[in-house]
């Protein structure tokens, strides 16, 4: 075979063996691509706009969940059909959209027997959603009492899931202390007074009361202003227990996570604590029975001496300086209020938010002092 046949043999072998090469490269590339659009489509990231902003949430593997929950729950709350919740919501319409809880949004709707309800669409993009949905069924769906709301049925739908509550008529109590809420700067000519303040004191300790007092005691883990709605009456309801949980006896649920809202955790989770215990939701009903007096939002800061402080830090500077009267909220009529019972009042507040745990009282115990305090 003379050289030139054999460079045009080189030449053709070489060429063949890179184009195959390539051809190899490319089909790798290909396939990587396609399982990566295959796993965007089965995880995407998914988008909802709450009233306070945009919020982004990753949805894990939902498509793995297949049990049917709604078996080990009450058999005495109603499964509602998606198709009646549809109807009745003008299919999740935005126009009744009256709250945005935690991974969802709450819509006023009456359902076909002429039941006006709440109904509360949780994401079905988030996980945490899933676990609202249990927590709420397996806790609030076996509670009974004047100060915790009731929850009234139910929906189960592919990866759907739907909480219907009763429908507390005024709202939550944040849209009458702040005036936060679209629609509700009327209430702003409507502030309340002291005597309806107490009363709704009163109604929060007593259904903490009960839930601590449970055979297997519920924490609640996030009480706050916007977690209680008041009714015609203004009498409180606890709500939103999607991160309620129960304790075994006097025993604290062990936890890895911090639960909660800012300016309304107790200080031991600063320090690690992180256990779901009843001193906890203590804490934060005091911090809301100052917010409550005072009309001051626990997570902004407050002015002291020229200084920006946590709310906690200006009211125990206050109540020191003897100035219980001034802390109270501006907005308030005070005619015929008896200092004494204002300090009596902060007194109690103050031993809920005490930075030592064990030395808060229990809820029950807070029921007996407020009984005590005459407006």
């Amino acid at each position: 075979m003379n050289s030139t046949l054999q460079s045009v043999l080189a030449a053709a072998a070489s060429f063949f063996f890179i184009s195959a090469f390539f051809a190899f490269i490319c089909l790798i590339c290909k396939s990587s691509k396609n399982r990566t659009r295959r796993y965007n489509l089965h995880h995407p990231q998914h988008q909802t706009l709450g009233l306070n902003g945009i919020r982004t949430v990753p949805n894990p593997h939902l498509s793995s969940i297949t049990i049917d929950e709604s078996a080990t729950f009450d058999p005495s709350l109603n499964r509602v059909s998606m198709d009646e919740l549809k109807i009745a919501t003008k299919n999740f319409s935005a126009d009744l959209i009256v709250g945005d809880g935690s991974f969802g949004f709450v819509y006023k709707a009456s359902l076909s027997d002429g039941v006006t309800v709440a109904i509360k669409k949780l994401d079905p993009n988030a996980f945490q959603g899933f676990r609202e949905f249990r927590a709420e069924m397996e806790t609030l769906g076996k509670l009974q009492h004047p100060n915790i709301v009731r929850i009234l049925g139910y929906c189960v739908s592919g990866l759907d899931r739907v909480l219907i509550y009763e429908f507390i008529e005024k709202g939550n109590l944040d849209q009458w202390l702040h005036y936060s809420s679209p629609g509700s700067e009327q209430l702003a000519n409507l502030p309340l007074s002291w005597e309806t303040r107490i009363k709704v004191v009163r109604g929060i300790a007593n259904g903490l009361a009960y839930l601590h007092q449970l055979e297997t005691p519920i924490i609640h883990r996030d009480i706050k202003a916007s977690n209680v709605l008041l009714d015609s009456e203004f009498e409180a309801h606890i709500a939103d227990f999607g991160l309620a949980r129960a304790i075994d006896g006097p025993h604290s649920h062990v936890s890895t996570q911090v639960a909660g809202t800012m300016g309304y955790m107790p200080p031991e989770y600063k320090e690690g604590v992180t256990a779901a215990t009843v001193k906890a939701d203590v804490y934060s009903f005091g911090i809301l029975m100052i917010e409550i007096a005072t009309g001051e939002r626990p997570n902004l800061p407050m002015v002291l001496e020229g200084k920006e402080v946590g709310l906690i830090v200006w009211a125990r500077k206050m109540l020191e300086q003897n100035r219980h009267m001034e802390m109270l909220d501006s907005k308030m009529a005070k005619e015929g209020l008896r200092e004494e019972r204002v300090k009596e009042y902060f007194g109690i507040a103050s031993m809920c938010t005490s930075e030592i745990m064990m030395d808060r009282p229990l809820a029950s115990e807070v029921v007996h002092l407020l009984n005590g305090l005459a407006t």
